[in-house]
């Protein structure tokens, strides 16, 4: 796993450390289905990780140019977020091929452009 820090916060408590994280949003308390957990929800190792379906989506997306890739933590998880309001779960699980489709589709849209990365075409009014 290749990971980037972006500052030493080891002389905080606990409770700044949370809170520096949660301001500067570099941290993504969620759970696979998209509802906000508390901190020590977190696990402690990569390995006891739930698998969401969207952020697979999200990632594929992104890879294959559905938006652009960024600079801005979980930017990726907001995209997840965006497309778990959009396609059925169901879907993912069942037809990843056909979820990409639609949320190829979806990506380009007016509804979508505020996300980190969006490429969807402008209108000149």
């Amino acid at each position: 796993m290749f990971v980037t820090v972006l500052e030493n916060l080891s002389g905080l408590n606990p409770e700044a450390f949370w809170s520096v994280l949660d301001n500067r949003s570099w941290t993504h308390p969620y759970d696979e289905k998209g509802h906000r957990q508390t901190y020590d929800a977190i696990p402690r190792s990569v390995r006891d990780l739930i698998d969401d379906p969207f952020r697979s989506l999200a990632s594929e997306l992104r890879r294959v140019g559905g938006f652009a890739k960024q600079t801005i933590p979980f930017s990726e998880f907001l995209w997840a977020d965006f497309l778990r309001r959009q396609i059925a779960r169901k879907l993912v699980e069942n037809d990843f091929s056909r979820a990409m489709e639609a949320a190829l589709e979806l990506a380009k849209r007016p509804p979508a452009n505020y996300l980190p990365g969006w490429c969807g075409p402008v209108t000149e009014e």
